[in-house]
């Protein structure tokens, strides 16, 4: 995680960021502080990568990189305004020694459009990450990579609309994705929960499940229910002050995925 010491909305790449609306800094530091304790309290370790001034979405971990087994992937960002990011995290995983790092050469977003579900990477593309990306992804990390068109600007990243559950399953919003993707969707995943408009609204789905607990925007009700029904126990933080620039959960938390 990035603690938010320099977050705020000067610039607009996506629907939820508009300049002109006051970001609360000291509130987005409590929300964030509050996630990590949350994470902490259910026995997960939590590594700092120290804020960079002059990178307002740095919070947003998610989308440095890609961490599975002994291999990294440093992001590649699409937008100039995000652009230093990608070697910020770089230099923080070769530092970490968790994994030997290598930076993308195609526009990748990390975990913002990765998601390892299982044996599989689920990989999205339309707003960020490019198609060429989820090949370079495949081939470094020795996985098969899954291919998903997303087309509404509000979910530009693929983390935003699908929710990894554990190795075999999945939350997701159809509407975020074309008709390949949904049809691609239903029969890798035909017991995946599919999430309502209002809970995709407050970014319900922009969450990190441990296989137990499933760490959520408060607001996402109807999910929170139907993740209950299925055995799981929701953990819902406010993440309204980070939502701004269209972040939550997820994009706070890169995760460290072992083989």
């Amino acid at each position: 995680m990035c603690r938010p010491d320099y977050f705020d909305v000067t610039y607009s790449i996506n629907p939820w960021m508009n300049p002109a609306e006051p970001v609360d800094r000291s509130r987005a530091i409590g929300q964030w502080e509050q996630l990590r304790a949350a994470y902490e309290q259910y026995g997960h370790q939590v590594d700092v990568v120290p804020a960079v001034p002059g990178l307002p979405d740095m919070v947003f971990a998610a989308n440095g990189g890609l961490i599975v087994g002994d291999r990294a992937m440093s992001a590649r960002f699409t937008h100039p305004q995000r652009a230093a990011e990608g070697p910020a995290f770089h230099r923080w995983l070769t530092r970490s020694q968790l994994a030997a790092p290598v930076a993308a050469t195609e526009p990748n977003e990390g975990e913002g459009d990765f998601l390892v579900v299982g044996d599989r990477v689920l990989a999205g593309m339309g707003f960020r990450s490019s198609p060429a990306a989820h090949n370079e992804v495949s081939r470094h990390f020795q996985l098969p990579v899954v291919s998903l068109r997303l087309v509404d600007p509000r979910f530009y990243h693929l983390d935003t609309a699908l929710l990894a559950l554990g190795s075999h399953s999945v939350a997701y919003y159809p509407p975020a994705f074309d008709s390949a993707a949904r049809a691609i969707l239903a029969d890798l995943y035909p017991d995946a929960i599919v999430a309502t408009a209002a809970d995709a609204a407050v970014l319900g789905l922009n969450g990190v499940c441990d296989g137990r607990n499933v760490f959520l925007s408060s607001g996402a009700d109807e999910l929170s229910a139907a993740l209950r029904a299925r055995g799981f126990h929701p953990v819902g933080i406010d993440m309204s002050e980070l939502r701004k620039a269209g972040g939550a959960v997820k994009c706070c938390t890169l995760e460290i995925h072992r083989r």
